[in-house]
């Protein structure tokens, strides 16, 4: 059966943003927390203080909304599910610091100017979306924290916890990224079958690359990550001459023949710092439209995807 746009009409919230098609199923892919203390600790652990206005997505059963309500100065906490955003309203329905909101946190708009921050427990299944729709925000969260899998936090994060890759790559010039806590299986119900940490996104107070070359980076990156070839010099080859390559690689302590995943993000900035400013504009136009010709091809696999599960 097709999925239909519903109105949300609630005694103690109003929708933000657009309307949305609600999911069949919003929870079989998360795992709730069960301890007061151990979110009290995790909470602890951050930069949320009593002057944050604090997002929270998925609560769930509130658990993380209740120990954020007591340390921070409102909690607006996204629920998708209906049956529990009616629970939650029964939970926090006198309390004035908590708003609960039934909305699909893909399709809310997030604040356009007041600063903010998220804390977070998120369905797994929904990581790289969530983290794409909050790092791509026109005002994203000054701090942000996320339960989420492990292997997906090393390859958000990158060095020092892994190699580098491209998702790394594209979100280290506007936010520093760290792993803040590891959490057990037993502390879910119901317990996860993967490992699981609590991963830091902070925007920086000054981007590493300045906004009028930031689309020229992110289609640099993408460019140099999708030639499919096993080296740097392989992969770049068309952009740098001999010459200039070795004279990166002396400059910035790397060997030419590196996979593209074994530089550090600051070797790759000093990479892109020199293509931005002494490659010839033809060049350049090589990488232009890199990003958008990934997102279009991204998409057409999902498309894809769910075109096989509907059959």
């Amino acid at each position: 059966m097709r999925n239909r746009t519903k109105k949300i009409n609630s005694s103690f919230n109003k929708p933000l943003g657009r309307e949305i098609k609600m999911p069949r199923k919003l929870s079989h892919s998360q795992n709730f927390l069960k301890s007061q203390k151990l979110v009290s600790n995790l909470i602890n652990k951050s930069s949320i203080d009593s002057n944050d206005i604090v997002y929270e997505i998925g609560p769930g059963k509130g658990i993380i909304t209740t120990e954020l309500a007591k340390v921070c100065k409102q909690v607006i906490a996204i629920e998708a599910d209906k049956k529990l955003f009616l629970q939650l309203g029964k939970k926090f329905g006198e309390n004035k610091k908590v708003k609960i909101i039934l909305y699909n946190f893909l399709n809310f708009s997030l604040p356009q100017k007041e600063k903010y921050k998220i804390f977070a427990n998120i369905p797994f299944n929904l990581t790289a979306d969530i983290i794409s729709k909050i790092t791509g925000a026109k005002n994203p969260p000054i701090d942000t924290y996320l339960i989420i899998q492990k292997e997906a936090a090393l390859k958000f994060a990158g060095f020092p916890y892994y190699k580098e890759s491209q998702y790394s790559l594209l979100l280290k010039p506007v936010f520093e990224l760290k792993i803040i806590s590891k959490l057990r299986k037993s502390d879910f119900q119901p317990q996860p079958k993967v490992d699981t940490v609590l991963l830091q996104i902070k925007k920086r107070v000054k981007p590493l690359v300045n906004n009028e070359y930031t689309q020229l980076y992110r289609n640099f990156i993408v460019y140099a990550f999708g030639q499919w070839k096993p080296t740097l010099r392989g992969g770049l080859k068309e952009i740098f001459s001999g010459t200039q390559l070795n004279k990166l690689s002396q400059n910035l302590n790397f060997h030419r023949n590196v996979k593209p995943t074994d530089l550090r993000f600051e070797q790759w900035l000093g990479i892109f710092n020199y293509f931005s400013k002494a490659v010839s504009e033809d060049k350049k136009i090589l990488v232009f439209g890199a990003e958008k010709k990934l997102r279009k091809q991204q998409s057409r696999l999902q498309k894809n995807h769910r075109t096989r599960k509907s059959t």
